[in-house]
């Protein structure tokens, strides 16, 4: 049986619980710009990268670079007040699968649509700073997801060439878009986060499954 030689996990959702902080960051960034919509209509632009989730929400117009920077300034903001050690948590077991996967050899990659000072703001909070081999974030990559520019950043960093050793799970079908893009052997949607099960049957997936304490049995290591 081949094993991965590679996981990439998504962080808020996949491995950090998906409470509120997210969508009522995004909601208090657009509505200081003018921009009123409820959480539904964001379903959409989970998983993609922050600054052009905003962008697409946001109006066009002659100022629109300009308010999707303001915008994407206090979404920043809203996060970072939002991630504290008393609101942010690991999912259940999600610390341990990271862990055991290493130690039996495989390498991990966490990806995030967040930018890199967001992400390190919270690793740091939840004590994450050292749990994976390696950390690509949004503004590293030439294009989100659902391009595979953030798996093939994950392989590049942690000296994997091969994509079909490669695993990618994430909670939205932009995760999994990426996956697919990338050509990985693994594709796997957890409905722990953004996106229910129906939502994720509709992108390209070789698995799903609740959590990522499943991960390890799907993979075949542990």
């Amino acid at each position: 049986m081949v094993r991965p030689a590679l996981v990439v996990f998504d962080l808020v959702g996949t491995t950090v619980r998906a409470d509120d902080a997210v969508p009522r960051a995004f909601l208090a960034a657009l509505a200081a710009e003018g921009v009123a919509l409820d959480a539904a209509a964001l379903v959409e632009v989970r998983g993609a990268t922050k600054r052009l989730a905003l962008g697409r929400l946001l109006p066009p117009g002659p100022d629109h670079a300009v308010a999707v920077e303001r915008a994407y300034a206090a979404f920043t903001r809203a996060l970072r007040e939002a991630n504290r050690p008393d609101t942010v948590a690991p999912v259940q077991g999600a610390a341990a699968v990271v862990t055991g996967l290493r130690r039996a050899g495989v390498r991990v990659a966490l990806n995030t649509g967040f930018d890199r000072a967001l992400a390190d703001h919270l690793l740091g909070v939840l004590g994450w700073t050292a749990l994976a081999d390696a950390v690509v974030c949004g503004d590293e990559v030439a294009a989100g997801r659902p391009a595979p520019d953030l798996v093939r950043a994950a392989m590049a960093r942690t000296g994997i060439t091969d994509a079909a050793v490669v695993a990618n799970v994430g909670d939205t079908t932009l995760d999994l878009g990426a996956g697919a893009a990338a050509g990985v052997g693994w594709n796997i949607g957890v409905w722990s986060g953004a996106h229910d099960r129906a939502r994720l049957l509709t992108a390209p997936h070789t698995h799903l499954c609740a959590s990522v304490a499943e991960v390890p049995a799907i993979l075949g290591v542990g």
